[in-house]
């Protein structure tokens, strides 16, 4: 009995191997040229300055500062990869944490839900 179902469970094992080993493709994993991949990256920084762009807030600024915000995404278009990563670089040494308001008042609302829920006991221990 038990080597009826030893041979069963192998069956049925291997009948589940085979279906899904044909189902499943075969990663194909290739190699990419540096240009290509540069390319890419550049790309991904020129998609991160229009997002930048289009934030509302930027697009007052520039007003503010007289310059066409429509003007100025057509200049970013217009770019060299080069002049990208320098102006992506230069990103970086702008003020940062204005968003660290929004994330400490989602964070207590979360911690004030788990509280109420009961999973908790935060505000107990203080």
């Amino acid at each position: 009995m038990i080597r009826l179902l030893t041979k069963t469970c192998i069956f049925l094992l291997t009948g589940i191997f085979v279906i899904t080993s044909a189902v499943v493709p075969a990663i194909d994993a290739k190699m990419i040229d540096t240009n290509v991949y540069l390319s890419q990256e550049a790309d991904a920084a020129r998609g991160e300055l229009a997002s930048l762009m289009a934030r509302e807030d930027v697009r007052e600024k520039m007003a503010a500062l007289g310059v066409n915000p429509d003007d100025a995404a057509n200049r970013i278009a217009a770019l060299t990869d080069q002049e990208v990563s320098q102006l992506q670089n230069r990103i970086d040494e702008l003020p940062a944490g204005s968003g660290v308001l929004a994330v400490l008042g989602i964070v207590l609302v979360v911690l004030i839900v788990l509280e109420l829920v009961g999973v908790t006991n935060v505000f107990n221990r203080m």
